[in-house]
């Protein structure tokens, strides 16, 4: 475990993302969407993307995760999922429980040919929460 964290760190380093005050990863919102299955279990339409300003932190050291929307959610961090990348995605992800205790994993995808966009994906079995990102400045 402790190998995979300094590899997702050193990787953060790559992509220049590092703070100067240790492992922790400030990103700013651009907008939201949400997919959501229907009844049936099929998965429904994205919604329209919603503009929103909001900041979000990764932090190795306390293994948490924090979206600080109206109502702030903080996911713990219960494992590291290995760096996967392809010719068109870097994606980091995360094993996660929410402040409800609820499972899911959030992933920090780096969409390399879109200008390096960045996504993250708040993924439970019902939902998926779509956050457009930037470094935080």
């Amino acid at each position: 475990m402790t190998k995979i964290k300094i590899i997702i760190v050193l990787a953060f380093l790559g992509l220049g993302l590092h703070q100067s005050y240790g492992q922790t990863y400030k990103f700013s919102t651009s907008g939201l969407s949400v997919l959501e299955k229907d009844q049936r279990g099929n998965w429904g339409k994205w919604s329209d993307l919603k503009l929103v300003n909001i900041l979000v932190k990764l932090d190795t050291d306390k293994n948490r995760i924090i979206v600080y929307s109206e109502a702030i959610q903080v996911f713990e961090i219960v494992d590291y999922i290995p760096l996967e990348e392809s010719e068109t995605d870097s994606v980091y992800s995360f094993t996660c429980k929410d402040n409800n205790g609820e499972d899911c994993t959030l992933s920090i995808i780096t969409r390399k040919k879109q200008d390096n966009r960045k996504q993250l994906y708040i993924n439970y079995d019902d939902r998926i929460i779509l956050y457009n990102i930037f470094n935080y400045k």
